[in-house]
C-alpha cells in the first residue's frame, strides 16, 4: 500500500560542509542553519523516495545556500539513514551511496570517523551508511539512460519550472487528496471550471462494498454545468479564441489543416444544431464511426453540448461489433465516413456501417439517420453506396446551420458517454461516464502528469475510438486550452519516420503514445529517428500496456535524446484518467515502472483471500475509495458492473490487472489476470475470439489464450479443434482468421 508518512523528520536537512573538503567537515553553524530551513520547510533539498534512505542533493555544498537539486559529479549526496535518522555526505564521482573516500586515502574510515567526532556529531551512523549499496542514475539532460543505471533524475532546470517541482510537494498535495478528498477536490473544481450551479454540500459519496448494499459513486452531484462550454465557450472568454485548438495531418504528406478556438466552436455548433434538427434530444444516443479526422473531436463535442449521449466505436472494428453496439444504445443518429486510407490501403467505412444497420435493424433496432462525411482523400462519393431517406452528406447540410447553439446544462452526474470495451465474455461492456467528476479529473491528470504549459503542442497518437482519445486527445486538452494535433495515418507510412517528421512539421512539445509503437519504431533503427530534429519535444508519454525498460530506454535516449521525462502511465477506460504515473520533474524514474499514484488514488495489493500486502510484494491491484473520473456503470447491466469489478474483492474496485510494487515503493504493472488479452494497448476478450472461431462452419472447438510478442506485448494464440472428416490446411487457417476479422476486427 502507498502511505506516505508526512512528517517533519521527513524534511530535516543535512548538516552543509563548510570547507573546500568536499564531503566530511561539518560544521554546527551550518549544520543549525540548515536545521531551521528544515523545519520551516523553505529549504531546497529534495528527498527522492529510493530503497530505504532518504537522499538529498546541495548544488553548492561550499555555501550555505540550497537552490537546487541537480546532480553533479562534485555535489554532495547527503544521505539519511531510516534507523538512526543520521547523516552522511558522500562525494565519489558517479551516483555512489557509499562512503569510499577520504582526505587521507586508504579506507578511511577510521579518520573521517575522527573528523566527524571531533566535531560532536555522534549522530552520524556510519556504520549503517556503509552498509547501503550502489545506486547508479542518470540525469535528465546530461547522460544517457544505460542497463546499469536503476534511476533518472530530473534536472533542476525541468524542475524548477515544473507543476510539481519536488517529490515534497507531491507528499504534500497527496496526502491533502487522501486526508480530505472533498476539499482537495472541490478547490479544483470551483477554480478551473465553469458551473451554472454549484454542487450540493456533500461533494462526494460512495459505496465500494457489495455487502453493504449497491454500488454507487458520485462527485459533485447537484452541480449544473456543460462539459463543451468549458472546453470551448470558457477558453474563448479567456481570450485564446484565435488560438489553434487543432492541427490535423492527414494520411498522405501535405494534406493538412488547423481549427482555431473559435472556429472549432462554429463547427461544434453548427452539427449540434443538425442533431436537434434531426430529432436528437437530451439523453439521446448518437454512435460515431469515423476515423481521425477534426470531425471526430467535433461529434464528440456537439453531443456534448446537448446533452446527448456519445458512444465512439474504433473504425477498426466490424460490422458485427458495430451492430452489436448499435442494438445495446440504440442510437438517434449514426454519424461515419465514407472511406479512410492507413497507410496505402483504403477502409470502406461505410460499408462496414452498412452491414451494422442491416443487422441491427433485423434485430427490431432501426436508426433513422446516417450522417456521412466524405473523404475525399480516401473515396470519391459518387463511389460510395447510398441509401436514400437514410444516409445524409455532412458537408451538404451541416455547414448550413448556425454557428450559435444554445448549451444544454447537465447535473455533474449526468452521462457524458458510453464506451464498449472487451469483456472475459462476448458481449461488449458499455462503461458509462458522467459529466462533472470525469471533466475535472481529466484535466487536472493532463495538467500535472504532462507538466502541460499555454506553449506547449500536444500529441496523443491514440483513436478516439478508445479511452485515451477520449480523455487525451479531446477533453482533457481542450479543456486545459491546449493545441493538439490530431493524425488520421499510419505511424510508419510513407516510412518509419513519419512521427518525427509531425512532431518537427507542428513542434510538437509533449508526445503521447503506446508502447507497441516504441517498439516497432524501435526495430526499424536510429537513423529514422536521428534524421529529424525533435528539438521541440520537452514531455514523452506511454499509454496502453507496461513498456519494457529496453524500450523505455530507447525512447528516452533516442526519441528524447535523454532530455525529455517519460510519463508512463497505467489507467483504464473505467478509471477515465491515470491512475499511477510520474508527474515529470517530482521524483527519479525507473524505467519501466509507472511510478506513484496520482492525486485522490489509493491503489493496494491483495492477495487471492483480499487481505492486503504492505511493502515489496507483487499481488492483483484493487482501489481503495473513489476518485472523481471513476466509471459509474455497465450500461444497462449494473449487476455485471458489481459482479465483475466490485465482487472479486469486497471493499475494493479490481484492475483486473496484476502488479508488483518493489522496496522503494514503485508501482510495476505485469498485465491482465483475467480472460481479456492486451494487443497493442486494445484490448480484446477470449469469449469474442472464441466465438467467432466456432462460428465458422469447419470449426468445432476453440480455445484462445495471450501469448508475449515482441512488438504487441501481446498476441493471440488459438487451439481450434476441426470438425470430424475436415482435412487441415493453409487456407482453412486463413478463412478462420478472416472470421475472426470480419466479427471482431481487422486488427487482427
Amino acid at each position: 500500500m502507498f502511505n506516505p508518512v508526512v512528517s517533519s523528520s521527513c524534511y530535516s536537512a543535512p548538516p552543509s560542509p563548510a570547507s573546500s573538503d568536499p564531503g566530511f567537515i561539518f560544521t554546527s553553524a551550518a549544520a543549525a542553519a540548515v536545521a531551521a530551513a528544515a523545519a520551516s520547510k523553505s529549504h531546497n533539498l529534495i528527498p527522492y523516495p529510493i530503497s530505504n534512505i532518504r537522499y538529498y542533493y546541495c548544488k553548492e555544498h561550499h555555501v550555505n545556500s540550497f537552490r537546487g537539486y541537480r546532480y553533479f559529479n562534485s555535489t554532495s549526496c547527503f544521505l539519511r539513514h531510516p534507523c538512526s535518522g543520521s547523516f552522511v555526505c558522500s562525494s565519489v564521482p558517479g551516483f555512489c551511496c557509499s562512503l569510499s573516500r577520504t582526505r587521507g586515502g586508504g579506507d578511511g574510515n577510521g579518520e573521517r570517523d575522527k573528523k566527524v567526532s571531533s566535531m560532536g556529531l555522534t549522530d552520524v551512523d556510519l556504520s549503517a551508511a556503509r552498509k547501503i549499496p550502489r545506486l547508479n542514475a542518470a540525469v535528465l539532460g546530461e547522460s544517457q539512460a544505460t542497463e546499469d543505471d536503476n534511476v533518472i533524475l530530473p534536472s533542476d532546470q525541468f524542475s524548477s519550472r515544473a507543476h510539481v517541482s519536488s517529490y515534497l510537494q507531491y507528499l504534500e498535495m497527496y496526502q491533502r487528496s487522501i486526508e480530505d478528498p472533498a476539499g482537495f477536490w472541490s478547490d479544483i473544481a470551483s477554480s478551473e471550471f465553469f458551473w451554472k450551479k454549484k454542487w450540493d454540500q456533500q461533494v462526494y459519496s460512495e459505496n465500494l462494498d457489495v455487502r453493504k448494499g449497491e454500488i454507487k459513486i458520485e462527485w459533485f452531484k447537484g452541480g449544473i454545468t456543460n462539459i463543451c462550454y468549458n472546453c470551448l465557450d470558457r477558453n474563448i472568454e479567456a481570450g485564446l479564441g484565435k488560438k489553434i485548438a487543432l492541427y490535423w495531418e492527414g494520411n498522405e504528406s501535405g494534406f493538412d489543416g488547423t481549427l482555431t478556438y473559435n472556429e472549432l466552436l462554429h463547427k461544434v455548433c453548427q452539427l449540434a444544431n443538425f442533431l436537434k434538427d434531426n430529432g436528437v434530444r437530451k439523453g439521446d444516443a448518437v454512435v460515431i464511426y469515423m476515423p481521425m479526422l477534426m470531425e471526430l473531436p467535433i461529434a464528440m463535442l456537439a453531443c456534448a453540448r446537448i446533452g446527448a449521449i456519445h458512444s465512439v466505436v474504433f473504425a477498426g472494428f466490424s460490422s458485427e461489433s458495430l451492430a452489436q453496439r448499435i442494438i445495446d444504445c440504440k442510437p438517434k443518429v449514426v454519424i461515419t465516413c465514407n472511406a479512410v486510407k492507413r497507410g496505402s490501403k483504403v477502409i470502406h467505412l461505410k460499408d462496414i456501417v452498412d452491414a451494422a444497420l442491416t443487422e441491427s435493424a433485423q434485430n427490431a433496432v432501426s436508426v433513422a439517420t446516417c450522417l456521412t462525411y466524405e473523404n475525399e482523400s480516401a473515396l470519391k462519393r459518387e463511389s460510395t453506396k447510398w441509401k436514400t431517406g437514410r444516409d445524409i452528406w455532412w458537408q451538404d447540410v451541416v455547414p448550413k446551420y448556425p454557428t450559435t447553439c444554445t448549451v444544454e446544462w447537465v447535473d455533474a452526474e449526468y452521462p457524458l458517454f458510453l464506451l464498449y470495451t472487451s469483456g472475459s465474455t462476448g458481449k461488449p461492456k458499455g462503461v458509462l461516464h458522467t459529466t462533472g467528476g470525469y471533466m475535472v479529473y481529466t484535466a487536472t491528470t493532463f495538467k500535472y502528469a504532462f507538466d502541460y504549459k499555454p506553449s506547449d503542442v500536444y500529441w496523443c497518437t491514440a483513436d478516439c475510438g478508445w479511452i485515451t482519445g477520449h480523455s487525451y486527445v479531446t477533453y482533457g486538452p481542450l479543456l486545459n486550452g491546449a493545441s493538439v494535433v490530431v493524425f488520421e495515418g499510419a505511424p510508419n507510412y510513407p516510412d518509419p519516420g513519419r512521427c518525427w517528421d509531425i512532431v518537427d512539421k507542428y513542434k510538437v512539445s509533449i508526445f503521447y503514445t503506446a508502447p507497441t509503437l516504441v517498439r516497432s519504431l524501435m526495430r526499424e533503427g536510429n537513423e529514422y529517428v536521428t534524421r529529424y530534429s525533435r528539438k521541440s519535444l520537452r514531455v514523452l508519454g506511454s499509454v496502453g500496456e507496461p513498456i519494457n525498460p529496453s524500450a523505455w530506454r530507447w525512447f528516452f535516449n533516442v526519441v528524447g535524446e535523454s532530455r525529455c521525462p517519460i510519463s508512463d502511465t497505467w489507467w483504464q477506460t473505467e478509471t477515465g484518467g491515470f491512475m499511477i504515473t510520474p508527474l515529470p520533474g517530482a521524483w527519479a524514474q525507473k524505467p519501466g515502472s509507472a511510478t506513484f499514484p496520482f492525486f485522490g488514488v489509493q491503489p493496494v495489493l491483495v492477495d487471492e483471500k483480499g487481505n492486503e500486502i504492505e511493502g515489496e510484494c507483487s499481488g492483483y491491484l484493487c482501489l481503495k475509495s473513489s476518485w472523481p473520473s471513476a466509471f459509474r456503470t455497465l450500461y444497462n447491466d449494473h449487476e455485471r458492473y458489481e459482479m465483475t469489478y466490485f465482487k472479486p474483492f469486497p471493499g475494493y474496485y479490481f484492475t483486473g490487472d496484476g502488479c508488483t510494487r518493489d522496496k522503494d515503493g514503485y508501482y510495476w504493472l505485469t498485465g491482465r489476470v483475467d480472460d481479456v488479452i492486451n494487443v497493442s494497448g486494445h484490448r480484446i476478450g477470449t469469449a469474442e475470439v472464441e466465438s467467432a472461431l466456432v462460428s465458422h462452419p469447419q470449426c468445432a472447438e476453440a480455445a484462445v489464450v495471450g501469448i508475449e510478442h515482441e512488438v504487441k506485448g501481446q498476441g493471440i494464440y488459438a487451439f481450434v479443434t476441426i470438425v470430424d472428416g475436415v482435412p487441415y490446411s493453409e487456407e482453412l487457417r486463413k478463412s478462420l482468421i478472416l472470421m475472426v476479422r470480419n466479427q471482431v476486427s481487422f486488427l487482427f
